[in-house]
């Protein structure tokens, strides 16, 4: 129960915040330079966000400063001093492992049996994080208003997509295949 009250309130000794509640935060400013801006996430909300990025994707640190940068149209990043003792936690608690076996050191986070189950526990605080990412800053982005499980179903599309095409190049019969996926897909939307 202990660990549990940590991951929700960050009470980890030595943690100055996690881009939520404290610490710095990182804000890009009306002309594209760091400046101060209001919270994105709310206490506690970067880890949700950071173990449902690693859920969909497993990433090194800088990979999910970027993906939550991207998200965010560049209005928001983390800072690395926020982000990784946060992974850090998400590591003690048991969430995600850590593999440093692609060389270089650097460390990539996967999701484990236990943080899976925590993010299914938690799906609605999960999908209202998310979609406060995909909103912007103070719910004011691009993807203000879209339902959160719809806002995950389509950043888990995109992504199998982009894995799937960065592997070797799809033959004409894979081609084919893919974009009938896709065009099967969009014809079953336009009829909701």
């Amino acid at each position: 129960m202990r660990d549990f009250k940590r991951f929700l309130h960050g009470t980890r000794r030595g943690e100055h915040g996690d881009g939520l509640g404290g610490g710095r935060e990182h804000h890009a400013g009306p002309r594209g330079g760091r400046g101060a801006g209001g919270r994105v996430f709310g206490h506690g909300g970067l880890r949700f966000v950071l173990l449902q990025l690693i859920a969909d994707k497993p990433s090194h640190g800088y990979e999910l400063i970027k993906a939550i940068e991207e998200r965010l149209g560049g209005r928001y990043s983390p800072s690395p001093g926020i982000v990784y003792p946060t992974l850090t936690l998400l590591e003690e608690l048991g969430y995600v492992s850590v593999d440093t076996a692609d060389g270089g050191g650097r460390k990539r986070y996967t999701v484990t049996d236990g943080g899976k189950d925590f993010l299914t526990a938690n799906r609605e605080t999960t999908d209202e994080m998310m979609a406060r990412m995909d909103g912007g800053v103070d719910g004011a982005g691009p993807r203000a208003g879209r339902p959160p499980q719809v806002v995950r179903a389509i950043e888990n599309l995109k992504l199998a997509m982009r894995m799937r095409l960065s592997r070797e190049p799809l033959t004409e019969q894979q081609a084919h295949e893919f974009a009938a996926v896709l065009d099967s897909a969009a014809q079953q939307l336009e009829r909701i």
